[in-house]
Parts: C-alpha cells; structure tokens; sequence
C-alpha cells in the first residue's frame, strides 16, 4: 500500500508541474535567437531624405543619420531599434536612397534589394517628383502610379515575404508656410531649392500663390497614389497613413544650410513616426 502511494503522490506531482507550465510563460527562446519575425537584412529605398542629406552640417548624404537604415547614435533608426531585439541584424541594413532619385529609380533600387535578399524595405519616394523646375515639369500623377507599382512588382516578385513599408511624402507647403518669412530660409531657397514650390519664395502675387497651390495638392495626390499602390501591394505591405506628411516640420527639424532637408532632430522625428506604421512596433 504505501508503495502505491508513493507512486501515485510521484504521478500528480508531475501533473501538477506539466500544468504549472502550461498555464505560465512561454519557453523562453534560446539565447541569441531573434524575435519571431524579425528581419534578417533590411533595405532603404528613396530619396535624399532617406539618405540622412544635410544631416551631417555639410550638404551631401549621410547615411549613419537615416531615420531607416542609420547606425549612428543620434537617430533611433528602425535599424537600431531591430538591432536591439536581433543581434544578428547588425551590419545587415543597406541604404539604396539616392538624392535626386523619382519615382522612376524605385524599380532599380528594388531590384538592388532583391539581391540583397531584404525581408524589410522602406520606402519614402516623391519629393522630387513634385520638386522640378515648373509645376508643368512635375510628374504627372498617373505616371508617378505606373511608376511605384513598377518598383513595387519588383519586391513582389522578388522578395513575396519580405514586409514593405510605404511612407507618405512630407507637407512640404508647410515648409513653406512656417519659413517663407525667415531671410536665412528664403535665402537658402534662392539657390535651387525646389522651385516649383519655393521660387519667389515672399511674393504674394497671384500666379504665385496659384503655384504653391498647384504644388500642395499634386503632393496630396501622389500620397493618395502610394496609399492604392501599397493597399494593391497586398498583405505584405503597409502604408503610414499619411504619418509622414501630417509631422509639423518647423525650421527647428530641418538644417541649417538648405532649410529643406531634415536635420538629426527631423530624421529622429520620421523613424519615431513610421516606426509605429512598420508593424515591428506591436
């Protein structure tokens, strides 16, 4: 009898702790294993934005400060915050944004991270669409469509796992609205700085202000059309919700020299706001 006791007492201690560990936490995962999910390498696809332009107190790229692929300490990157749940990450983020780059460069870029075989791409193209020399020079909004999906087939066919995220084109007109008073900025803009926009950047005349206009809604477009071709993408891919355009860009955000491209500040304030889109951030 005591014999059977003991075996049956040895029985439900092992229930009782098959339970126990049923119904508490999840095994941990060994160590130095990554999240579920987490990206092995990561792609940034854009413009001069994306490459930190401006960032680094000189007009040229910088891409340590890139509010997607940046390493450098002073922007918390969508890199740095995946490489700080995947270790592995590291040194496995490439930056294939270009300055000056439209809508029509986003094919090649995809293709370049197709090769780099990225199971994350972020996206943030168009400014420059819109910033030509004329508003008759921009880019024509169904050619700008033809365009994403074009670049966006690529990753499709290329990389039918990967995620995409697909970043709204910031409120420049805001730009000009909290800058167009400030000599340093109108000064700055006189040298070229996207013109079908910021040309005569003080005067009231009507077929300038029909520009500026003209130039606001043709960004509102583009957006709408980055938000069908991400919606047409599928499952895979996600849109910011207009996340990027509605950010309050003021002169503190941008940098000195152009007043135009984002400084450490704004490329901090871009990786804060589409992180929340990225879908890493649930």
């Amino acid at each position: 009898m005591p014999g059977r006791w003991t075996t049956a007492a040895v029985c439900l201690l092992a229930l009782v702790a098959l339970a126990c560990e049923a119904g508490g936490e999840a095994t941990p995962r060994p160590t130095g294993s990554p999240p579920p999910g987490s990206p092995k390498v990561v792609a940034a696809l854009g413009d001069s934005i994306t490459t930190g332009f401006g960032s680094c107190l000189v007009l040229t790229s910088c891409e340590r400060n890139s509010w997607s692929t940046g390493s450098g300490l002073r922007v918390d990157s969508h890199y740095r915050r995946l490489l700080d749940r995947n270790p592995k990450l590291r040194d496995k983020a490439y930056n294939h944004a270009r300055p000056g780059a439209r809508a029509a460069a986003l094919a090649g870029q995809a293709e370049a991270a197709v090769r780099d075989r990225a199971d994350y791409v972020t996206v943030l193209i168009g400014a420059n669409d819109a910033c030509r020399n004329s508003i008759e020079a921009m880019t024509p909004v169904t050619e700008f469509r033809a365009e994403i999906d074009r670049g966006l087939k690529v990753l499709r066919e290329g990389r039918p796992k990967a995620r995409v995220l697909v970043v709204s084109i910031p409120n420049l007109y805001r730009l000009w609205e909290v800058g167009h008073d400030d000599s340093r900025a109108t000064r700055a803009w006189r040298r070229g700085v996207c013109p079908a926009l910021l040309a005569e950047p003080t005067s009231t005349a009507p077929a300038d202000r029909a520009r500026r206009t003209e130039f606001k809604e043709r960004i509102s477009a583009y957006n709408r059309q980055l938000s069908a071709a991400c919606r047409a993408y599928g499952s895979r891919c996600r849109y910011d919700g207009g996340a990027v355009h509605r950010v309050r860009f003021g002169l503190d955000l941008v940098n000195a020299l152009d007043y135009f491209h984002p400084n450490t500040a704004g490329q901090s304030r871009l990786a804060e706001v589409t992180w929340r889109s990225s879908g890493y951030a649930d």
